[in-house]
């Protein structure tokens, strides 16, 4: 037992695990198109948030694939983000004129995303760079940006499972949930 201040038993599914599953193999034939089949694509995983996301959808590419995993912040144990990101882990390998497909959960502010392709424009000049979030919040940005491509848009919900989290707990669920408020 934890001491969550949320109850499971309360947890609504907001996007079903076959509704993901239906929509990777959609999204992982648009990315494909964007990269030459004949180049191996680095996909950054973004952790801990998009781990299940991404190991899913890299399964439905037919390109070679190398990938590489980054840690950033910017929640903490909040429901809203921080503003503060804190880069807990950026080692990658050598990306000057690599293919560079960026795996994240969940866009909402906008700053993690802005900071992650400039990040990768600016320190790594990748041949081409393209962002994937299985979440697109646009009623929470801050900035403007947009990623190449989005599985579900979704409005202005707390949400958790399939690698989301709150206070470290509801990664493991298969699906996207909320909990009502």
């Amino acid at each position: 037992m934890t001491d969550l201040d949320k109850d499971i038993k309360d947890l609504r599914v907001l996007i079903s695990e076959e509704e993901i599953q239906k929509k990777l193999k959609t999204l992982a034939s648009e990315i494909e198109k964007v990269f030459t089949v004949d180049e191996d694509i680095y996909v950054i995983c973004v952790l801990k948030g998009s781990v299940m996301f991404c190991a899913d959808l890299v399964k439905h590419f037919n390109h070679s694939v190398q990938m590489e995993f980054i840690r950033i912040s910017s929640y903490g144990n909040e429901q809203k983000s921080s503003n503060n990101l804190q880069a807990i882990d950026l080692t990658l390998p050598n990306l000057h004129e690599k293919n560079v497909l960026i795996v994240e959960d969940i866009i909402d502010t906008g700053l993690t995303a802005r900071f992650l392709t400039d990040l990768f424009k600016i320190k790594h000049h990748p041949k081409k760079l393209a962002f994937v979030t299985l979440l697109n919040k646009k009623c929470a940005r801050q900035i403007e940006i947009e990623p190449d491509f989005y599985g579900f848009e979704i409005d202005d919900k707390f949400v958790v499972g399939y690698g989301l989290d709150y206070k470290g707990y509801y990664r493991n669920l298969p699906y996207i949930g909320y909990f009502p408020s």
